[in-house]
């Protein structure tokens, strides 16, 4: 499960929050610019995204995990834990890094928990993989981030009531932005010939059921998770029976078992990117816009 593994990173992050906590005592807000109202750490990405968006010049916005690096095993250093310590808010999703649930309780820091803004799916379980995962990958539903946002900017507005008309306005501005690109994946996956989208792993629930596409994961929710021989061997058979043309991969995965299914069955191999980290230079939309693309042609969409 994404929301509740990794046994040996939660035991490591939580010796190490436990180890600095002496060192604590005292820590305050980093922000030196004078026009810098709030200091927020951000556990990932698509809520760094947001926080920027929402807060503008007036919030200092300090992420945990860097550019390329996969979220889910994210570990603190000393660093980070004051950083968390000493931060006006910590954007987070509970369940989704356990170094930096660790990290909050240790800390007592106050914190935002993207789980009490949007309601998570639970995802279904194949026939070799038992129990049921929460899927964390909310924000590849734009509505869903946009609803974010808008409760975010109520949580500064509530941290800052002297700058509160700025934080509301901006996070309704980015909400209208995240509505508008939900229109144009409405519209450019309106039409297509197929709707099952086969992927390395089951991040575009969300995706899937905004836009009434199928998800077919080789791996369930959790990219750790090996398929099972017999999973394997469904996914060949729903490939040929979908007359799917198409495997996505993801750029921070492992490639090989979509590459060998795609070889099996004479598919090709695309990006979907499920937007937990970006490159520099990329952002949340033009990832999201790469995206549609990539489904569009896949799907063969008019």
């Amino acid at each position: 499960m994404i929301l509740n593994r990794i046994t040996v990173l939660h035991m490591k992050s939580l010796t190490a929050a436990a180890a600095v906590l002496l060192l604590l005592t005292g820590c305050t807000s980093t922000a030196s610019d004078n026009n810098v109202e709030l200091t927020v750490v951000a556990s990932f990405y698509p809520l760094e995204y947001v926080a920027e968006h929402v807060g503008g010049d007036l919030v200092n916005v300090v992420p945990l995990a860097s550019p390329g690096v996969e979220p889910h095993d994210l570990e603190l250093s000393p660093s980070n834990v004051r950083q968390v310590a000493s931060a006006d808010l910590v954007l987070y999703l509970s369940g989704f890094q356990p170094a930096v649930d660790d990290a909050l309780v240790a800390t007592k820091a106050r914190a935002f928990d993207a789980a009490t803004a949007v309601q998570l799916r639970a995802s279904q379980p194949d026939n070799d993989r038992s129990g049921e995962a929460i899927d964390p990958h909310f924000w590849l539903d734009p509505t869903l981030l946009a609803t974010y946002a808008t409760a975010l900017g109520q949580q500064f507005a509530q941290l800052d009531p002297d700058h509160s008309a700025t934080y509301l306005s901006n996070a309704t501005t980015l909400a209208a932005s995240l509505r508008d690109l939900d229109t144009t994946f409405t519209d450019g996956l309106a039409q297509c010939e197929r709707r099952d989208i086969v992927t390395s792993h089951e991040a575009f629930a969300y995706l899937a059921a905004r836009y009434d596409l199928r998800q077919i994961g080789v791996a369930g929710v959790d990219p750790e998770t090996e398929p099972s021989p017999a999973r394997l061997l469904d996914i060949r058979d729903l490939v040929n029976t979908t007359n799917t043309t198409t495997i996505f991969t993801e750029s921070l995965a492992n490639t090989a078992v979509a590459d060998a299914i795609a070889r099996d069955t004479g598919a090709t191999t695309a990006v979907l990117d499920p937007i937990e980290s970006v490159a520099q230079g990329d952002d949340y939309a033009s990832v999201m816009s790469r995206n549609l693309d990539s489904l569009r042609t896949a799907l063969d969409c008019a």
